[in-house]
């Protein structure tokens, strides 16, 4: 996953490329699907972001649900790259050299990742002032880091998990029940 990294002003496309790639994985995949999300920048009406779609597929295990995905995502294009780090999650994404479209992240429902990037997600979609601000932490970083993807993430990391914190206190502040707190 190399090179510079891009991002691109929000693009209308990207919601519809999610509901096609969607309905691909319902097709391959069938009742091992307990949910799937379209997470991440591209998800955010009016964000910019890398041009790269970020899908969640919830299935009932991981380990057991989610090994039997592997061979039915190949079929679809997808590189499987295990958990990538990330305990719980298995990580798919649209290969290179072609230009890599899409990630897959697969893990349980309800679980620590699917919540966090709901809420923050879900967040960013009520606060456009707060996507706007993301938005701009992402060029600054982007031209500071280059190519450096690693870098690039956890300098980020401080502002979503105050976003995270943000759309927890709302849920709270109302009583909403939401298994993501």
């Amino acid at each position: 996953m190399g090179g510079a990294i891009e991002i691109a002003e929000y693009d209308p496309a990207w919601p519809g490329a999610y509901e096609r790639e969607r309905a691909a994985i319902l097709g391959a995949l069938g009742d091992l699907v307990f949910a799937i999300e379209h997470v991440g920048s591209t998800a955010v009406p009016g964000l910019g972001a890398k041009p790269i779609i970020d899908m969640m597929v919830a299935v009932r295990g991981v380990f057991d649900d989610g090994q039997r995905c592997v061979a039915p995502l190949q079929a679809l294009g997808y590189e499987y790259m295990g958990e990538r780090g990330i305990p719980g999650r298995l990580f798919f994404a649209t290969p290179i050299p072609r230009p890599r479209t899409h990630h897959l992240h697969m893990v349980e429902p309800e679980s620590d990742f699917w919540c966090r990037h709901l809420l923050f997600r879900d967040y960013l979609r009520g606060h456009p002032e707060e996507a706007r601000a993301y938005y701009e932490l992402k060029v600054r970083l982007a031209a500071r880091f280059q190519a450096d993807r690693d870098a690039y993430t956890e300098a980020k990391t401080e502002f979503i998990r105050s976003v995270e914190a943000k759309a927890r206190a709302a849920i709270d502040s109302v009583g909403q029940a939401s298994a993501c707190r």
